[in-house]
């Protein structure tokens, strides 16, 4: 798998018994950014769930930061996920607690126990996302916008090789989409791998990357017409 940082050979995704996608093949090299579109029930969120381990492979070849998907054990998805990062649509954050809180609950229940080097951790993520001097707030007091970025430094807490972004700009209106795009496109030229799931065809067209589609039970790339990359 040299410089492959995800590849499926001959893949099929179920969700519970229902084929999804079938004899998908895909191949992600270190530092590449990919968006995979497709309408709502095309197999998007299965195929996102495959990859974090949510789903199992049953059937094919797949290989995620240096893992496979189809020996993966209940006990391997903590480690997998320590080396992948994820971004929800709805966010995800704990309503009980302060950002800093929430960023540490992360990082203890990954292995991290030096009290130090947790809180100089959450400091630099949160710089990278714009949001340092927030730490001390809670979730509810802060805009959709300012919610996504959290859960973006949240992803990078454990320096994953890929991130996955399932529909990260769905709850958001376009000028915050534009903003958290222009992170994620900050993030790739970092050096990061991003695979994103989204519906959002106005920002494809801005931020244009290779895009993957979810149709008729198959996954096939799109070829975009002018290529303007974050």
């Amino acid at each position: 798998m040299e410089n492959s940082i995800l590849k499926l050979e001959n893949v099929s995704i179920f969700q519970e018994s229902t084929l999804v996608l079938s004899e998908v093949n895909l191949d992600i090299k270190k530092g590449e950014f990919l968006y995979l579109i497709g309408k709502t029930g095309s197999g998007k969120s299965s195929l996102m769930k495959t990859l974090y381990g949510d789903l199992k492979l049953k059937e094919g070849n797949g290989e995620i930061v240096s893992f496979d998907l189809k020996k993966l054990k209940e006990r391997q998805i903590p480690y997998l996920r320590r080396k992948i990062g994820i971004v929800f649509q709805d966010f995800k954050l704990l309503n009980d607690r302060t950002v800093f809180e929430n960023l540490k609950f992360v990082l203890k229940a990954t292995g991290w126990k030096n009290s130090k080097e947790i809180a100089a951790k959450i400091e630099e993520v949160l710089k990278k996302v714009g949001m340092e001097t927030k730490y001390f707030k809670m979730p509810f007091q802060l805009s959709g916008g300012e919610q996504q970025r959290i859960a973006i430094a949240r992803a990078l807490l454990n320096d994953p090789d890929l991130i996955l972004a399932d529909e990260p700009t769905g709850n958001l209106d376009p000028k915050t989409s534009i903003e958290v795009m222009e992170l994620l496109g900050e993030i790739h030229r970092s050096g990061k791998s991003i695979l994103m799931a989204t519906h959002d065809y106005a920002l494809i067209l801005k931020f244009q990357q290779r895009t993957l589609k979810c149709e008729g039970g198959e996954l096939f790339e799109v070829v975009q017409q002018q290529h303007q990359t974050i």
